[in-house]
């Protein structure tokens, strides 16, 4: 399947918006094809683009206020009955404040709430470490049932809630506050429980997931002007995961770099370290010996495969919590650039060719 991309995203000038913005359109969308579809919002209705669906169908939505734990316990009550809640507020308190709810009423019952967490990563800038919340992945993905989304940017953002809408599982939504560059075309698809390879590459495969899969390309052109072959896959559905789309990849290039603009530890790059662990022997079968090496910023490990070896290099935020400034300042200070994604991969090949 052919991944149709925006024809602006490299052009210096992409189109900008926000996935926040991009799932408020998708959840009217979502309520005018279902009727079952209910809104919940803890006392951040324009804040969580939810304020459409509000005006549209007041009927069906529900002001909690600023009471977390109520918001969610509430959506799941709603889900036994028969809707399909969307359940939304910041990411640093949903599920930052509310974890054991979602995990009591939502997770272990088995009930389709959408769990919307708006705000997530650096990219709230001047709030601070407060705020940015950067675990949210690995609270979530860790929970039975529970499906894990991160939207590459506000067009895909848009399809995931209608596709959500249409799951009868536990979902969680990540999104984003400010603007990020749109890659996909309107045209292009999407898919719970698929990853797509954006561009084809033969030195390094390059792993990304929500706005980081943009930072990507744009690194992907300038390798290539470097004489580097970058194949980037761009992974919004961190739980399930697309385990043969991911493993071809790597047993393609040799070498895979992971990118989330989360914590390494737990997050979308562990989760692709742990399927490359468990199952890159399952490509060509053979006696699979690990390594671990250090690096700056980020975990590595290498691997061998009948004398084949790969290296995996995770680029997130390296046990640290964030820190107040905009957020070009803060993606740049934690190396979650477009930059820092080309030194690595260069780093990465020559590694491997030596």
């Amino acid at each position: 399947m052919t991944y149709k991309l925006d024809e602006k995203i490299l052009s210096g000038e992409p189109n900008q918006d926000s996935t926040r913005a991009g799932f408020g359109r998708g959840l009217v969308t979502a309520a005018r094809n279902d009727e079952n579809v209910v809104g919940l919002c803890a006392d951040l209705t324009e804040s969580v683009q939810m304020h459409k669906f509000a005006e549209e169908f007041p009927e069906r939505f529900v002001e909690i206020g600023i009471a977390e734990q109520n918001l969610v316990t509430v959506a799941s009550g709603m889900a036994h009955v028969g809707k399909i809640p969307f359940a939304a507020s910041y990411a640093a308190f949903n599920p930052g404040r509310n974890w054991e709810q979602i995990r009591t009423t939502i997770a272990l019952n088995d009930v389709p709430v959408k769990i919307i967490g708006s705000h997530a990563g650096l990219n709230v800038g001047p709030d601070g470490a407060t705020h940015q919340m950067l675990e949210d992945i690995a609270l979530m993905r860790v929970l039975p049932n529970m499906v894990v989304i991160a939207p590459g940017d506000a067009v895909e953002a848009e399809k995931v809630a209608v596709a959500c809408a249409r799951d009868s599982r536990p979902n969680y939504i990540r999104l984003t506050r400010e603007k990020s560059p749109t890659f996909s075309a309107s045209d292009a698809p999407f898919e719970i429980g698929r990853a797509y390879i954006l561009r084809e590459g033969s030195d390094v495969a390059i792993c990304a997931t929500g706005t980081m899969t943009a930072q990507a390309l744009i690194a992907a052109a300038e390798l290539e002007k470097q004489g580097i072959s970058a194949e980037i896959i761009h992974v919004p559905t961190i739980k399930p995961l697309d385990e043969t789309t991911i493993l071809k990849s790597a047993r393609k290039t040799g070498k895979v770099i992971t990118v989330e603009e989360h914590q390494i530890a737990g997050g979308f790059g562990s989760a692709i370290a742990e399927l490359l662990s468990e199952r890159y022997h399952d490509v060509i079968p053979s006696t699979v010996e690990e390594s671990v090496q250090s690096t700056k910023d980020s975990s590595s490990s290498l691997c061998s495969a009948q004398n084949d070896k790969f290296l995996l290099h995770r680029i997130g935020i390296n046990d640290q919590f964030g820190q107040s400034g905009t957020a070009e300042e803060l993606l740049k200070h934690y190396g979650l650039t477009a930059e820092n994604i080309v030194s690595t991969a260069i780093e990465l090949v020559q590694n491997r060719s030596n």
